[in-house]
C-alpha cells in the first residue's frame, strides 16, 4: 500500500484535460460519446509497449483465435486505438441520428486530436501520422465473429488513410480513413460500448487495457473478479507473471490513493491464486439505448425518438436516454408505468435547464 509520503510525490494520476468540453455529450463531431467495439475490447489486439513492437502474436481462448502481425512501424498500440474509438463514435452518432453511414470517414485532424485529449502541437500531428501507419500496417487473421459474420481473411485495423495538408509543409487538415469490415460490422450490429471520457487521460497502457476489459466484462454489474494469469493473457502482456503483477500492483496503489481509474475501482487479492477485483463505482450509464439485463425499463418504442428531438432540439437523444435510464437506476425509483411519456418529460426538463447545446 502506498504511504502518504510516496503518494505526495506520485505524479498526477491522469493526464491533464487538454481540451475541456461541456458537461454532456452533444451530438457534434468532437463531442460524440466515445465508443469502443466489443471485440477489440475483449481480445489483445493492441500492443502495450511504448516502443516499436515487432513481435508476432497469436491468442487462443474458448475456441476463438486471432493472429496479429506487425507492419514495418510495429504493432498498433493501445494509444493508436484512440483513432478507431473516434471513428466508431462518429459512426454510432450518425446511426443514432438516422444518417447513412459508410466504412470510409473524413474528418478534421484537429477534431480527432481534441476529442481524444491529444496534443494539438506539431508533435501531436506527427504522432497521429505514426499511429495511422501502425494501424494500416498491423494485419489480423481471426475466426472471431462480428455481426454474426466470420471473417477469415487477413485485414488491417484500417484499410487505408489519406491526409490533406495546406501546402506541402503545412499541418494536416482533413483525414480520410477506411475502417476494416470487421470493425464496420461491429458498429452496424451495435456491438459497441460507451467509454468514460477519462479513458483518454489514462497515462499507462496497462491502465487503458484493463479499463477496457472491466468495461466489457463488469459492465453494470457490481463486481467482476478475474485471476491474475487470465488477466495477463487477456491484456496481451509480454511481461513475465512477476513483472505483470508488479505493474498491476502499481495501478492498484495509485487507484487507492487517487481513485483515478474511470468507472471501476481495482484491487488485488493476493493468495494461492491471485485475484483481481473490479468494483463498479456506479457511474456507468446504459450504452445500449435499450433494455439490458440490469435495466428494469423496457426498450422504448422507435417513434418516441422523433418526439424527443422536438422536445430537446440539438441534443443527442440516445445519450439523453442513457442519462435518463441511469438516473432512474441510481435513484432507486420504481420503473415508470409509461416510459415513453416519462422519457419525453425528462427531455423537456433537460432542455429547460440546459437550453440549446
Amino acid at each position: 500500500m502506498t504511504d502518504s509520503s510516496s503518494a505526495a510525490i506520485e505524479p498526477q494520476a491522469l493526464l491533464p484535460e487538454r481540451h475541456p468540453i461541456g458537461d454532456f455529450f452533444i451530438c457534434d463531431v468532437v463531442d460524440a460519446a466515445p465508443k469502443g467495439d466489443m471485440a477489440g475490447m475483449e481480445h489483445p489486439i493492441f500492443s502495450l509497449s511504448t516502443k516499436p513492437d515487432h513481435k508476432f502474436r497469436r491468442y487462443d481462448h474458448n475456441g476463438d483465435w486471432l493472429e496479429v502481425r506487425p507492419g514495418a512501424e510495429g504493432l498498433a498500440t493501445v494509444f493508436d486505438r484512440d483513432i478507431l474509438i473516434f471513428a466508431i463514435s462518429q459512426l454510432v452518432a450518425a446511426m443514432n441520428e438516422g444518417r447513412e453511414v459508410h466504412s470510409v470517414l473524413r474528418f478534421q485532424a484537429i477534431e480527432l486530436l481534441t476529442a481524444t485529449n491529444r496534443e494539438t502541437s506539431g508533435r501531436g500531428y506527427d504522432l497521429l501520422k505514426s499511429a495511422l501507419e501502425r494501424l494500416v500496417g498491423t494485419r489480423i487473421t481471426t475466426n472471431i465473429l462480428t455481426g454474426e459474420k466470420e471473417i477469415t481473411r487477413g485485414f488491417g485495423l484500417i484499410e487505408h488513410y489519406e491526409i490533406v495538408r495546406e501546402g506541402r509543409d503545412g499541418r494536416m487538415q482533413e483525414i480520410e480513413i477506411k475502417v476494416s469490415d470487421w470493425v464496420y460490422q461491429a458498429v452496424k450490429s451495435k456491438e459497441v460500448l460507451t467509454l468514460h471520457r477519462d479513458f483518454f487521460r489514462l497515462r499507462r497502457p496497462l491502465e487503458r487495457r484493463i479499463y477496457e476489459l472491466a468495461r466489457k466484462h463488469c459492465g453494470r454489474k457490481s463486481q467482476w473478479r478475474i485471476g491474475l494469469d487470465l488477466l495477463r493473457k487477456k491484456t496481451g502482456s509480454n511481461s513475465t507473471r512477476k513483472e505483470f503483477k508488479r505493474a498491476l500492483k502499481k495501478v492498484v496503489e495509485r487507484d487507492q490513493v487517487a481513485n483515478h481509474m474511470p468507472d471501476y475501482a481495482v484491487t488485488l487479492e493476493e493468495g494461492d491464486r491471485d485475484i483481481v477485483v473490479f468494483t463498479n463505482r456506479g457511474t456507468i450509464p446504459s450504452s445500449t439505448g435499450g433494455q439490458s439485463k440490469n435495466d428494469p425499463i423496457r426498450k422504448l418504442k422507435d417513434d418516441v425518438y422523433h418526439e424527443a428531438r422536438l422536445a430537446a432540439p440539438g441534443w443527442d437523444v440516445r445519450e439523453l436516454e442513457n442519462q435518463w435510464r441511469d438516473w432512474i437506476s441510481l435513484s432507486g425509483a420504481e420503473p415508470p408505468r409509461h416510459p415513453e411519456a416519462a422519457f419525453l418529460g425528462f427531455c423537456r426538463k433537460w432542455f429547460q435547464r440546459k437550453g440549446m447545446p
